[in-house]
């Protein structure tokens, strides 16, 4: 791999460590998928090297449906690490509070139809949160961190989805949510059509019932 210059973490996650890096002359962000001892040396080195390799195709596959994404460089499988665009911009959890009610609702209905694009097209993102998505100086909303994404057509795993959306919208911005969710469905309903939206709703709530009951039984 060409050498990077200037690593600053960024974040260290469970599953990755980030890195603010210089490339030549770019400045990049730097996706490294670190050793997991508990996991036998085979087996972790397959798991993250298949992470590694299907990131960047659900990424390029995003941004041909026409949800924006970081453009990949340089993905090394040997080093389970991924060299992508860094996103100028402010993430969605950081605006949703100090942008108007119309701009906020702008912002929401604009994300649903992000994903509606991602579904439609039987992409699963698998950590659909406010967090990760950024708003560049254009206006354009990037979609980033597929590491837990997937290709699949399943309800089951739209609604899980959809769901996650909901929940992060809840604990990250409780004040105006369930707005914010209902504009997230409107979006959403202009790209999948009235019925897929009606259908991965109701799967939601069949989310919501099971987590309650679990919930109840432990009580």
């Amino acid at each position: 791999m060409d050498k990077i210059g200037k690593l600053c973490l960024m974040k260290k996650g469970a599953e990755a460590s980030l890195f603010l890096a210089e490339w030549h002359g770019k400045k990049v962000v730097m996706k490294k998928r670190l050793p997991k001892k508990y996991r036998p040396p085979k087996l972790d080195e397959n798991i993250r090297t298949s992470r590694t390799s299907k990131e960047p195709r659900l990424m390029h596959e995003a941004k041909k449906a026409g949800v924006p994404t970081p453009t990949i460089f340089l993905v090394d499988k040997k080093n389970s690490t991924i060299i992508m665009e860094c996103i100028d911009g402010t993430q969605i959890k950081k605006l949703l509070h100090k942008v108007s009610e119309s701009e906020r609702r702008r912002l929401c209905v604009e994300i649903g139809r992000l994903i509606g694009r991602l579904h439609k097209t039987g992409i699963v993102h698998g950590d659909l949160t406010t967090s990760n998505m950024i708003q560049d100086a254009d206006g354009k909303i990037f979609f980033i961190d597929f590491g837990l994404g997937e290709k699949t057509g399943e309800l089951e795993a739209k609604g899980v989805d959809l769901h996650l959306m909901k929940r992060a919208l809840q604990s990250t911005h409780f004040g105006f949510a369930e707005d914010c969710f209902e504009e997230v469905i409107e979006g959403y309903s202009e790209v999948v059509g009235v019925k897929d939206a009606k259908d991965a709703s109701e799967k939601i709530r069949e989310i919501e019932r099971r987590g309650r009951y679990v919930t109840e039984r432990k009580t």
